[in-house]
């Protein structure tokens, strides 16, 4: 079972595998630990991750970078049309409403989900996890932002069943810091919380997270988040900077070229980079657009004054985390840094200033998140024991249900009225069950939305039916509301609930108990920590919790009338009927649609291997011609004739040049033709010199093979008196013909020049060694026989008389009536023994 860890980032993802030794960040096809969020699509095949990246600048528009920030948002959003405006691919509205990313693909211009490019994403981390680990990937765990919604934690999910993988849960990225930090301490206090902050400033988003440790547990108290805070905006501000700048100095406007747009993004990142370590730092590029080259200078003063904007969003999560918490700067004993965005040294010091204490470094920047999904992904599987810690997630969306009341009675004209409870409110724990009571008559539908007041947007629809009651009305339903360990929320059943009066007899000593046994099903068992009853009832004013008192209440009568040992009293039986749930989630992908989109990655991925495999084969024909020639002029020149140098020089020259013109884009086959065709000229001549180089070794080892069966055949040496002259004559005869044969072999061999096909094989020589070797080892290693053993001597008596009662003894003793020795007299004595009753042996 496999237990990996993604971080999939808006710039970069990483992959952490759980070893017996801890958590490794794997290392991907480049040998690097971080793996550029980059698929770029082109004539023949897609190139994700590290090969992505080296070919994003010669094919810009088909290149689909920062999906993170495209996956589950609708395309009318503000967010996403700002950032649609740095993008250089084409994205357009699908008929859902939801983005498309078009780019051409095997010649054809190609529509995809972000959901869809993700998938591939996934796809190329999963390979590198399967390499890494020579094992298939399956199960694992994949750190999301605290900020994504429903839809886009589904999308996620749908993206991960792509690529062939089951997460066993969604974390926030915040939490498996927190993990990644936390379960490694062996200081943590017992009684009292360490308070910890993290904050994350990553390429695209900026998240806190207020944590609190005790000795093994970790309870997060409070998420803020900023989705449009991140080093990305550092660079966007650089960037304007800089094309401002050559606009005036060199005359040129470089948002009219996506390629110089993308060169200049390029180094203002590696600037900032600089900036953060040094004071000053210049900017170089040549020909950056129209055969220009461009140089440019900046202070860091100059840049933190230039991104005040951002510098002052800083602090708007830093409140509202300490806000949700109940806490105050006092009470924040650590805070931790992380993010590949985070190096930036002015929001170091916004953080000093805001928290009153030097903020820490003691974690990897941009491996904590993946490190700590596969931690957390190692304590949900059963194939590493993990330290006990416990995780208490905090869900930081408020989720309501909203319904449309009941119609009440026809003779008072009421009307349908829309009704709305908060299931799950911000802060709520993850995983959570609760359960909400309806009274309807027939089909009916609760709707699943955020109650934030900036956030009313469905999330999904739930049609709970149809149903009947027995009895005709109104009926009692049951239904059960989740929110899983992936954040995601959804209506998990629906039960009717039916109320059957059974009469039994009952005695005086039963009536006590009846109030608990008699109880209804649904509330006998108690509700558990995170599982709340959520009782709904709009029809005459009169409430679930009243009716449910109503019935314990004739139980209550029912004692009280007891006059007799025994009487007849009323049990209620409640009968369960699951009722069925048709779920509508807006905006996400039906299970159809999931289905096909695993049969088009399935089909890429094998395009790609085909293409891969291709490759390969033209790699081998080119390494061939090039290999070749360069050995007919220098170890195979004595192995070859000059007829037969020119003429396979002639052909390796003809397929070279075939290679750079008719043969550069072929198909695998013509590649592997080609390369046989050359190597039956070439085989001979490397199968001469192989055998050349090989045979005298494989001639000494038959040689040394003869003499010493020889020697041992004509050996003095007593250990070789046992075996039969004749055997030894066999044995040398046999080392006298393999050497006449190796004699005979060896003259016409050596006959011959090194270009002419051989007659002595090294395999043949090999073969006569093991026959020889076949026949006569069974001879010359045969065993001694065994010497005869002697008689023990017999036993001195006093006479005839002690000699016969002894030998007497011995033969009752043996089972065949004869003496035996003293271990035969033991195991026949014995053996009657255990077949024997105890009471006969007793009696013996």
């Amino acid at each position: 079972m496999s237990v990996v860890g993604f971080d999939f980032g808006n710039e970069s993802c990483i992959v952490a595998v759980a070893r017996q030794r801890g958590i490794d960040v794997v290392l991907n096809d480049e040998s690097k630990r971080e793996t550029p969020a980059i698929v770029s699509f082109g004539d023949k095949q897609r190139f994700i991750g590290t090969a992505g990246a080296a070919s994003i600048m010669m094919n810009i528009k088909n290149s689909i970078s920062q999906i993170k920030r495209l996956i589950g948002r609708k395309f009318s959003d503000p967010g996403l049309q700002k950032d649609l405006q740095s993008l250089p691919f084409s994205v357009t509205a699908g008929p859902d409403g939801f983005p498309l990313v078009h780019v051409r693909y095997l010649g054809e211009v190609k529509t995809f989900t972000p959901t869809q490019v993700l998938g591939m994403l996934f796809s190329n981390l999963k390979g590198i996890a399967e390499t890494n680990l020579n094992a298939a990937v399956v199960d694992c765990c994949i750190g999301i932002p605290v900020y994504f919604t429903d839809l886009q934690r589904r999308a996620v999910l749908d993206a991960a069943t792509i690529a062939g993988l089951h997460p066993l849960r969604l974390i926030h990225e915040t939490t498996a810091t927190a993990l990644a930090y936390g379960i490694y301490k062996t200081d943590l206090p017992e009684n009292d919380q360490l308070n910890v902050a993290f904050v994350d400033i990553g390429h695209a988003s900026m998240q806190v997270c207020i944590a609190g440790f005790k000795k093994g547990q970790l309870k997060v108290l409070a998420h803020s988040s900023d989705p449009s805070l991140g080093g990305r905006d550092f660079d966007e501000v650089l960037f304007h900077h800089f094309a401002a700048k050559f606009k005036d100095e060199y005359k040129i406007d470089v948002y009219q070229n996506a390629r110089a747009c993308l060169r200049l993004r390029v180094a203002c990142e590696k600037l900032k980079k600089v900036l953060s370590a040094n004071p000053v730092a210049p900017l170089n590029i040549e020909c950056l657009m129209d055969e220009k080259d461009v140089k440019g200078i900046i202070k860091r003063e100059e840049f933190e004054q230039i991104s005040i904007p951002i510098l002052e969003r800083v602090k708007g999560p830093l409140e509202h985390a300490l806000a949700e918490a109940g806490l105050t700067i006092e009470n924040i004993h650590i805070v931790e840094v992380v993010g590949s965005g985070s190096r930036v040294p002015a929001i170091i010091k916004i953080l000093t200033d805001f928290f009153k204490k030097e903020p820490r470094r003691t974690m990897n920047a941009s491996e904590c998140v993946a490190r700590g999904s596969a931690l957390q992904c190692a304590i949900l599987s059963p194939t590493f024991k993990v330290r006990e810690f416990q995780v208490n997630e905090h869900f930081p969306f408020s989720i309501a249900l909203s319904w449309k009341g009941a119609a009440s009675d026809s003779q008072n004209g009421a009307v349908d009225n829309q009704q709305s409870t908060v299931v799950f409110p911000k802060g709520n724990p993850i995983p959570s069950v609760k359960a909400l009571t309806f009274y309807r008559s027939g089909t009916f539908s609760v709707d699943v939305h955020y109650a934030d007041s900036d956030q009313q947007a469905k999330i999904s629809t739930y049609t709970i039916g149809p149903f009947q009651s027995s009895k005709g009305g109104r009926a009692k339903v049951k239904v059960k509301v989740r929110l899983n360990l992936h954040g995601i929320v959804s209506v998990e059943s629906a039960t009717l609930l039916e109320e059957e009066d059974v009469e039994i007899p009952v005695t005086r000593e039963q009536s006590a108990k009846m109030e608990t046994d008699e109880a209804p099903a649904d509330a006998a068992a108690p509700p558990s920590s995170n599982e709340n009853d959520v009782n709904m009832q709009d029809a005459k004013g009169t409430t679930d919790v009243g009716a449910e008192n109503g019935s314990a209440e004739s139980g209550d009568q029912a004692v009280q009338m007891e006059t007799d040992s025994k009487v007849e009293a009323p049990k209620k039986k409640v009968k369960k009927t699951n009722i069925p749930v048709v779920e509508l989630v807006y905006g996400g992908l039906a299970s159809a649609d999931v289905q096909k989109a695993v049969e088009k990655e399935f089909e890429m991925a094998l395009q790609d291997r085909v293409m891969e495999e291709t490759k390969e084969k033209k790699n081998a024909v080119e390494a061939y011609v090039y290999e070749m020639r360069n050995k007919l002029h220098d170890k195979y020149q004595d192995f070859v004739t000059d007829s037969q140098r020119e003429e396979l020089s002639a052909k390796l020259q003809e397929v070279e040049d075939w290679l750079y013109e008719d043969g550069e884009d072929e198909t695998k086959g013509v590649y592997i033709a080609k390369l046989e065709e050359l190597k039956k000229q070439g085989d001979p001549i490397e199968e001469r010199y192989k055998e050349h180089m090989e045979r005298g070794t494989v001639i000494d080892q038959l040689a040394y093979c003869i003499n010493s069966y020889r020697e041992a055949a004509m050996s003095a040496d007593p250990k070789f008196d046992h075996i039969d002259i004749s055997e030894k004559q066999k044995v040398l005869n046999e080392c006298v013909e393999a050497e006449a044969w190796l004699r005979e072999k060896k003259q016409n061999q050596d006959s011959l020049p090194k270009h002419a096909t051989p007659v002595l094989f090294s395999a043949d020589v090999r073969k006569k060694a093991e026959t020889l070797d076949r026949f006569c080892r069974p001879i010359m290693t045969k065993p001694k026989p065994a010497a005869p053993e002697t008689p023990p001597p017999a036993p001195q008596g006093s006479g005839q008389q002690q000699g016969d009662a002894s030998a007497a003894s011995n033969a009752s003793a043996s089972p065949n009536g004869k003496a035996g020795d003293e271990n035969e007299v033991s195991s026949a004595s014995t053996e009657p023994m255990e077949t024997e009753k105890p009471e006969h042996t007793s009696a013996a």
